[in-house]
C-alpha cells in the first residue's frame, strides 16, 4: 500500500464503527488489515472478535487477516520521549509530572500520539491496509495539524528564550548559574517547583530535533493518505465535514469521499399514509417523511458544493455486534473498492 486510510470527522457520528467496518471488509477481501482506533466502546471490540484491544496490534482468531490496536496515549508518549530524547533525559521525562500533564492536557497531544503510532505501523510494512480512526478533537482536523503544532510548541520562541535553543553548553550554564538562583527562590517559597520546571524544560527541549524529523515523515504519509469524512445530516457535523475541504488540502489530499451515516431511507419521503391511520401516527409518519427529505437535500447540496463522492449508510435499529454485521455496512456501498482500487 502507498498510504493509510484515514477516517475522520466530528465526535459521535459513528466514525469508529465505520473504521471497524472498513477494516472487516478489507480483511475479508484478503488484505492484511490493521485498524488503529481511539478508545472504542467495549461492544466494538467484541464485534471485532476481540476480548479487548491493546496498544499493540492483536489478530482476530477467526479472521487472521484482521488486526486491531487501541491507542494508549500515555504509553505512546512515553515511547515518543524515549525515541526523541537522550536516554537520561527520556528517563526524567517519563517520570515527570509536568511531562504527563502536558501530554494529557495539550490540545493536540492525543492526535499527535495517534499520528506517531500510525507512522510506526506504516514503517513496519506488515499490513496491506492500515485504517486509522482519528481522534475527534476539533472535529477531526487536529489529527492533521498536530505534528506542526507540537513542533512549533517545543521549538517555539518561548522555549528558545527559556532554554537558549541550541547554544552549546547552555545546560551546563543553567546548572552553574540559574539552578542555584532558582533553588534560593524555591527555598523562600518552601518547595523546589521552579528548579524542577527549569530542568523539565531543558529535557523537553532535547526532543525537538527528533520531533521535527518525525513530524516531517508523518506529513509525507498524510500526503499519501486517503481520507474519508464521516458525518450525519445534522448541522454541526456537516459544518465540521465542510472544514476538511477548506483546510485539509494544506497538509494532505482532499477527502476521497464523505460518508453520511444513519441516513433514513429515501422511500420514506413518499410513503403513503393509510386512511384509517390514527392522527398521532399519521403526524409521526409525516415528520419522518419530512426528515428523510431534509437529509437527502443536505446530501445533495453537500455533493454539489464540494464536488465529492457521497456515500450513505442507513440508520441501523441495533448496533453491529459481529464481523458480518460490520462488513454489511460497507458491502452495500462499494466504498472499499473505491478506496483501495
Amino acid at each position: 500500500m502507498t498510504g493509510p486510510i484515514l477516517v475522520t470527522g466530528a465526535g459521535g457520528v459513528g466514525k469508529t464503527t465505520v473504521s471497524a467496518a472498513l477494516g472487516v471488509a478489507a480483511a475479508q477481501a484478503g488484505y492484511q488489515t490493521l485498524v488503529l482506533t481511539v478508545d472504542p466502546a467495549k461492544r466494538l471490540a467484541t464485534a471485532l472478535g476481540l476480548d479487548e484491544l491493546h496498544n499493540t496490534p492483536t489478530a482476530n482468531k477467526t479472521l487472521p487477516t484482521l488486526w486491531a490496536a487501541m491507542l494508549d496515549s500515555e504509553a505512546s508518549w512515553d515511547q515518543i520521549a524515549r525515541s526523541h530524547a537522550p536516554p537520561d533525559a527520556a528517563d526524567r521525562l517519563v517520570n515527570s509530572e509536568f511531562f504527563h500533564a502536558i501530554t494529557r492536557h495539550f490540545p493536540a497531544s492525543q492526535s499527535y500520539a495517534a499520528a506517531e503510532a500510525m507512522a510506526q505501523y506504516l514503517d513496519e510494512r506488515r499490513w496491506d491496509v492500515i485504517i486509522v480512526d482519528t481522534p475527534p478533537a476539533s472535529g477531526g482536523i487536529e489529527f492533521f495539524t498536530a505534528p506542526t503544532e507540537l513542533t512549533n510548541l517545543v521549538g517555539g520562541r518561548l522555549f528558545r528564550w527559556l532554554t537558549g535553543g541550541a547554544i552549546p553548553g547552555r545546560r551546563e550554564l543553567f546548572n552553574v548559574a540559574a539552578r542555584p538562583a532558582l533553588r534560593i527562590v524555591d527555598i523562600a517559597l518552601g518547595s523546589d517547583l521552579l528548579e524542577r520546571v527549569g530542568a523539565f524544560l531543558f529535557d523537553l527541549r532535547t526532543t525537538y530535533d527528533g520531533l521535527r524529523t518525525r513530524s516531517q515523515e508523518i506529513e509525507k504519509y498524510f500526503r499519501k493518505s486517503t481520507t474519508i469524512v464521516v458525518t450525519t445530516s445534522d448541522p454541526a457535523p456537516v459544518t465540521e465535514a465542510a472544514r476538511f475541504f477548506k483546510e485539509l488540502p494544506q497538509v494532505a489530499r482532499p477527502p476521497a469521499a464523505v460518508v453520511f451515516n444513519r441516513t433514513l431511507p429515501t422511500a420514506w419521503e413518499k410513503a403513503e399514509i393509510p386512511a384509517n391511520t390514527t392522527r398521532p401516527l399519521a403526524r409521526n409518519l409525516a415528520l419522518w417523511a419530512r426528515e428523510a427529505r431534509r437529509q437527502e437535500t443536505v446530501r445533495d447540496e453537500f455533493a454539489a458544493r464540494y464536488r465529492t463522492k457521497i456515500v450513505s449508510i442507513g440508520w441501523q435499529p441495533t448496533a453491529p455486534t459481529d464481523l458480518e454485521s460490520l462488513a454489511a455496512l460497507i458491502d452495500e456501498t462499494g466504498l472499499l473498492t473505491d478506496l483501495i482500487d
